[in-house]
């Protein structure tokens, strides 16, 4: 039994592994093609677009992980079935119960897997691919680990981050003349972009004169500037470029900042579920593989498990949108799908075994 049990696993993990990397290979290629109108803005080559999707392939395939093992899992069990390898090994002792306890091993795998690039692998390639982007782009902006520097032709601008609602925070300035002497210094807890201005909040300021230094303290100050939050978007975190536990703590950040959470809570819930709709997706591609192959829907079946794979892809992001745009509990929103498909999965695998 172990060996057939290291020998499902092992044809399960193979073909989900080839068809990982080929949906992988073809999302690439179509991001690829959607950046060429980008090159040329700033500094921003060919080579910098081909940099930047390298950087996303790690979040692609965290994204793509439920497709690869439906895909891979569809293809290993109907060549089994085909070569009628899967009636030989349900006559040699196994059940259908064995084989689903075989195929949720298989993809405890690729659900470890799923968990480690969501985690650690996608969440710091995509942001710092975003950094890249930006940076090439606008030519005067630069990210770094304390927020993003942006030179002015008369001052240097520091801004640590960027909430939800547009507000910045941890803003710095500092402000020098044509001899680039510096002549102030202000920094404020916050600031909010109005009318090519920027208000600063709770804004303490350093005036640099020649014989002495002027200090200030202002409960709101006017800040004119022509740096709108479209340069500064790169600074808005971006809940599907965060991990689980960054997302817990940064949805506590965003309440005790009376911000709006939705996005980030849906977010959270799916990084939750997401491992598991990996495992689900594997029960799926077992429920649409038949029992002969020399059944004549062969084709049609895995057409019909690739197109599921597709609509419970594309089923998760339209449960997004509907719980940031009606108020539905994120919880159902990553759920429902999810549950739904491994409901249909184990009636569809009944009913071919009451056949």
């Amino acid at each position: 039994m172990k060996l057939l049990t290291r020998y499902l696993i092992k044809r399960l993990a193979v073909m989900s592994g080839y068809a990982l990397l080929s949906i992988l290979a073809l999302y690439s290629f179509i991001d690829l093609l959607s950046e060429i109108g980008n090159i040329g803005e700033g500094t921003y080559t060919g080579m910098t677009a081909f940099q930047y999707i390298v950087m996303q392939m790690p979040a692609r395939a965290y994204q793509l992980m439920p497709l690869a093992t439906l895909i891979g899992g569809l293809l290993a069990l109907s060549q089994l079935s085909s070569n009628s390898e899967l009636a030989v090994i349900k006559t040699s002792g196994l059940s259908t119960r064995d084989i689903i306890v075989i195929i949720l091993k298989f993809s405890a795998i690729f659900a470890v897997l799923t968990i480690l690039l969501g985690e650690f692998l996608a969440p710091q390639f995509s942001r710092r691919a975003d950094e890249i982007k930006a940076t090439a782009k606008s030519g005067q902006i630069a990210a770094a680990r304390d927020g993003v520097w942006i030179k002015q032709p008369e001052s240097m601008v520091n801004v640590a981050s960027m909430l939800p609602d547009n507000t910045l925070v941890g803003v710095k300035i500092w402000q020098y003349d044509s001899n680039f002497e510096l002549t102030e210094a202000i920094s404020a807890e916050k600031a909010t972009v109005q009318n090519g201005k920027w208000l600063l909040h709770n804004a303490h300021s350093s005036t640099l004169h020649a014989d002495n230094v002027t200090v200030a303290q202002m409960p709101q100050r006017e800040w004119a500037s022509n740096i709108g939050t479209n340069l500064l978007n790169v600074l808005l975190v971006k809940p599907e470029q965060m991990s689980f536990t960054a997302l817990t703590q940064y949805i506590r950040y965003l309440k005790n900042n009376q911000q709006q959470t939705q996005a980030y809570d849906v977010a959270w819930w799916n990084k939750l579920i997401y491992p598991i709709a990996t495992m689900v997706m594997s029960l799926v591609a077992l429920a649409f593989t038949p029992n002969s192959g020399r059944h004549s829907n062969m084709g049609l079946k895995l057409f019909g498990g690739i197109c599921l794979g597709l609509l419970f892809f594309f089923t998760g992001r339209l449960f997004g949108f509907t719980t940031q745009l009606y108020g539905v509990p994120a919880f159902l929103s990553a759920v429902l799908p999810t549950a739904a498909f491994a409901f249909w999965a184990m009636y569809l695998i009944r009913k071919q075994e009451t056949r």
